[in-house]
């Protein structure tokens, strides 16, 4: 045997995305060279690590084996790493955070200085659905989760980080008159939805049920930057968060559409699971954000009151 760590880090990062492509796009490789080091790797073992069928990757059973072996071995360098700069003062280590989408707003803020005064501290974050973000959680396989409704299966602890406006958007130019037209709008209108499994949509529903509102068209699209860029188009019109608006409401593409019963408020909160022990570098972010976060806000989100 011998491979190398970096052929063990693409190996697991292969069983994880079940994709060369995803894989290498995660580990900003190309995808010839993340092939060429699974080959090597492959090479090393008589038994078959994955099998391709259809278009399908698959990690063989024998596969999922050494998945674990050397997600453990990583992780012990990794710790080693660690140690070392622990003791030269440092804090160091590794922060795993699964954010929801439109978390990609939001979360930035309240890491930029973090990582600046500690940096050693390594970042993996996974954008995601909401869905697949507490899937995370509840694997254990992040330090916190970013979301704005709390998963309601799951002992957790949380803490507040900023309010969550969700608003009904329009496109700014057209000749619709927004104040007449409610309820005609709703139901003359086609109504833009995110992805099943989205927060987002999960909340546009919720108001759509409560308020028993029918409509003429539904589209769906699969991200936030979607429906937003459609909205601008002229596609239809869509309850949306407000933190992912304000470019678009400043530079008068999108206008904010009054109805009864919105904006939707919630709260971006930072979440993990109950009696969970967090590593220095966890809790050292923790103790970050229950100190700064307040600064952060009237810094960077103080806009918000505005609309």
């Amino acid at each position: 045997m011998n491979y190398t760590l970096h052929q063990l880090h693409v190996f697991l990062k292969i069983t994880q995305t079940k994709s060369i492509t995803r894989a290498a796009e995660e580990l900003h490789l190309t995808q010839p060279a993340v092939s060429i080091q699974l080959k090597n790797f492959q090479d090393q073992f008589e038994i078959p690590l994955t099998e391709i069928i259809g278009r399908q990757l698959y990690v063989t059973d024998f596969g999922k084996e050494i998945a674990v072996a050397a997600s453990t071995i990583l992780n012990e360098v990794n710790a080693i790493n660690y140690k070392t700069m622990a003791f030269k003062g440092q804090l160091s280590g590794r922060l795993k955070l699964a954010v929801v989408s439109t978390g990609k707003y939001v979360i930035p803020y309240f890491l930029s200085d973090f990582l600046k005064r500690n940096t050693s501290v390594e970042l993996e974050m996974d954008v995601n659905n909401k869905t697949k973000v507490i899937k995370a959680l509840k694997n254990n396989e992040v330090d916190f989760a970013l979301v704005s409704v709390l998963p309601k299966d799951l002992a957790i602890e949380s803490e507040v980080l900023l309010e969550n406006k969700l608003v009904l958007i329009g496109n700014y130019n057209s000749e619709t008159n927004y104040d007449k037209a409610i309820p005609d709008l709703w139901y003359n209108t086609p109504l833009l939805f995110r992805e099943i499994g989205s927060a987002t949509r999960m909340a546009m529903e919720g108001y759509i049920n409560q308020k028993k509102i029918q409509s003429k068209m539904a589209i769906q699209l699969t991200s936030n930057e979607a429906v937003k860029q459609a909205v601008i188009a002229g596609l239809g019109i869509s309850i949306m968060p407000l933190i992912g608006l304000k470019n678009e409401l400043d530079n008068q593409q999108l206008k904010i559409i009054s109805s009864s019963g919105l904006p939707l408020t919630t709260n971006w909160r930072l979440v993990w699971l109950k009696g969970k022990k967090l590593s220095p570098v966890g809790q050292a972010f923790l103790e970050f954000l229950q100190k700064e976060k307040e600064a952060i806000i009237q810094e960077k989100f103080s806009w918000i009151t505005t609309y």
